[in-house]
């Protein structure tokens, strides 16, 4: 089981506004605890991991304990930003869920091959969604010990 005095991090790259949105109203909606951070594009969430730019400051950086990850976004994409992560001995550790309307096999197996931990297709109903934050939230916040 993970440590409960720290606060658990899920950071999301997301390009699009709604999405974005819908993802936290979720979150909030399974109350499994978690704090929510977003990115827009893999160009700040690769700031953000690096504590660059605006992320400077390890308070607005916490390091995420898990990443959800879109696919297609505008100036790095998801399977670019996810490239990097997994080639990074100080980032590759951190889970990365791709969370993406695409469900393409080519899509599948490639971000596999890249080291996603998980791959998964973003329902179309708020429902559906809440109930994906609330298994997320069990497995990856109760179920498994990640590193520190």
């Amino acid at each position: 089981m993970n440590d409960k005095s720290k606060p658990f991090v899920i950071l999301m790259a997301e390009d699009d506004a709604d999405d974005r949105l819908l993802l936290k109203d979720a979150l909030t909606e399974c109350q499994c605890g978690a704090d929510m951070r977003f990115v827009e594009n893999g160009e700040e969430l690769l700031d953000y991991l690096g504590r660059r730019g605006k992320y400077l400051q390890a308070d607005l950086a916490p390091r995420p304990r898990l990443i959800l990850l879109d696919l297609n976004m505008p100036r790095k994409d998801g399977r670019e930003a996810l490239r990097e992560i997994k080639s990074n001995t100080e980032l590759r550790s951190i889970p990365v869920v791709v969370l993406t309307t695409s469900g393409a096999d080519t899509d599948v197996e490639g971000i596999y091959q890249l080291g996603a931990n998980s791959f998964i297709c973003k329902p179309v109903q708020f429902d559906q969604l809440v109930n994906l934050m609330r298994l997320l939230g069990q497995y990856w916040l109760n179920a498994v010990k990640l590193p520190e």
